[in-house]
C-alpha cells in the first residue's frame, strides 16, 4: 500500500484519488488543464465528455502511464494524500495499487491461466498461485466460464470474457483503484451487460474510475460524474444530479444531446 504523507494534515480518509491545479501538455498543446478533482473512496466514477475532451489524458495521470510518452505534468495528484509524482515514489507500485483495463481487451499470448499468474509472479507473489488465479477469476465473473479451460490459449476466448480476463489479471494483485478507459467499447450489448454487472458488484471492494462515451451507461453504473469539455473539468456531482438537475449549463447541453 501507498502510504500517505504524514505531514499533509489535509488528509481526508474518505478521499482516495484528488488532482490539485493538474495540467498535461504534449509540447506547446494542452490535453487537460488546471483539474480539481476528488474522487471518492469506494465508489463508481464515471468521466464524460465529447472526443477529445481530455477523458483518457486525465484517467491515464492517475497511475502514471503518461510516463511513458512525451507529456509534462503540473499540479499534484493525491493518492490516500500522497503525490504519487514525488520523486520518491515507487512507480512500479503505483501501477500494481492502481490497476487499469483498456478500450479493447490485450490478454497475453499465453494460457488462461498464466495470464492471471503471470501478473502475480511479476509482482512478487508468495502464497498459493492456484488459489490466488481462481479468487481473481472468481472476482471478475469469470471462473464458472474457464475453469476446465485453464490451460486453453486466452485468444480462444470471446471479445467479452478476454475483457473481463483482463479485469481479472488486473485484480489479481490486490488493487485499491481500477481505472477502465471505455471497457465495453468494443464488445456486445451482452458482453456489456456482464462487464456492467461486475463494475457495479465491485464498488464495495475497490474505487473505479470509468472513461464512457454512453452517458446511458454511466448512468448506470457510476455514483458520480465528471463531465469535461475541451481538457477543462466542467462539472462534478452525484450521478444522478448531473443527468436530472446539473449545475452548468454546458452540462445540461451536452448531456440533452444538443451537441458533442
Amino acid at each position: 500500500m501507498i502510504e500517505r504523507e504524514l505531514d499533509n494534515k489535509d488528509y481526508d480518509t474518505k478521499i482516495t484519488l484528488e488532482c490539485k491545479d493538474l495540467s498535461v501538455a504534449y509540447g506547446t498543446k494542452y490535453g487537460i488543464k488546471d483539474i480539481n478533482l476528488k474522487i471518492p473512496r469506494n465508489t463508481v466514477t464515471a468521466i464524460i465528455g465529447p472526443s477529445g475532451c481530455g477523458k483518457s489524458t486525465l484517467i491515464r495521470c492517475f497511475n502514471r502511464m503518461n510516463d511513458l510518452v512525451d507529456a509534462k505534468i503540473e499540479g499534484k495528484i493525491l493518492f490516500n494524500g500522497r503525490d504519487i509524482y514525488a520523486k520518491d515514489v515507487n512507480v512500479a507500485e503505483i501501477r500494481r495499487t492502481i490497476g487499469m483495463v483498456f478500450q479493447k481487451p490485450n490478454p497475453f499470448p499465453m494460457s488462461i491461466y498464466n495470464n492471471i499468474a503471470f501478473g502475480l509472479k511479476i509482482n512478487g507473489f508468495k502464497g498459493d498461485m492456484k488459489k490466488q488465479v481462481e479468487w481473481a477469476l472468481r472476482e471478475a465473473a469469470l471462473w464458472d466460464e474457464v475453469k476446465d479451460r485453464l490451460n486453453d490459449n486466452a485468444y480462444n476466448l470471446s471479445g467479452g470474457q478476454q475483457q473481463r480476463l483482463c479485469i481479472a489479471r488486473a485484480l489479481a494483485v490486490k488493487p485499491e483503484v481500477l481505472l477502465m478507459d471505455e471497457p465495453t467499447a468494443s464488445l456486445d450489448p451482452i458482453a456489456s451487460s456482464k462487464i456492467e454487472e461486475l463494475i457495479r458488484e465491485s464498488r464495495e471492494r475497490y474505487t473505479i474510475i470509468i472513461v464512457t462515451h454512453n452517458m446511458q451507461q454511466a448512468a448506470r453504473v457510476s455514483d458520480y460524474t465528471a463531465f469535461m469539455y475541451l481538457g477543462k473539468l466542467v462539472e462534478f456531482d452525484i450521478t444522478k444530479k448531473i443527468f436530472s438537475n446539473p449545475s452548468e449549463k454546458l452540462t445540461e447541453d451536452y448531456i440533452s444531446g444538443r451537441f458533442g
